[in-house]
């Protein structure tokens, strides 16, 4: 039992230590970016990976959306949604992100080839991680149900102080 806890808390602390991987993806407007260009502005951030099938995603994606005047006048931070729809769809969740607004408040990224998302370890969406100022990873969660939006809040709340 002692053996398993140090395992456990060793792979917990490495998760904790991961970085935002450098891998290109586009954005909204069709231009190759790094992920890495994430990082320039130094505020934590909410990187939710997504596609258009999948139902939770869009959820919660929404939710934070509602909720997000109210964070920002709390934390700086940003949201980062990253369409893993691949280049067939990739028309199709530009449109669907643009037609939800996400567009106005969100940076959208689209990763047709699913490159960020292995770099990430992301297998199902969603799949939601909260970065600090310098990229590490400081929280994650897959799945949704509602009320897994309000932790996320917190992570963030946790990275701005």
């Amino acid at each position: 039992m002692r053996n398993f806890l140090l395992s456990l808390a060793l792979l917990i602390s490495a998760a904790a230590a991961a970085q935002v991987p450098s891998v290109t993806v586009e954005n909204a407007k069709g231009e190759t970016v790094n992920t890495k260009s994430l990082l320039k502005e130094g505020t934590p951030m909410i990187v939710s990976f997504w596609s258009t099938s999948c139902k939770p995603c869009i959820r919660e994606l929404d939710a934070i959306y509602d909720a997000l005047p109210d964070w920002l006048e709390e934390a700086d931070f940003r949201v980062v949604a990253v369409s893993t729809d691949d280049s067939r769809l990739l028309a199709k969740a530009k449109s669907f992100a643009e037609g939800r607004g996400w567009g106005e408040d969100y940076t959208l990224l689209f990763d047709k080839n699913q490159d960020f998302m292995r770099a990430m370890n992301v297998s199902v969406v969603p799949h939601v991680f909260v970065l600090d100022g310098t990229g590490k990873i400081v929280y994650s969660h897959t799945s949704y149900v509602p009320g897994n939006e309000l932790e996320l809040f917190e992570a963030v709340k946790k990275c701005s102080k």
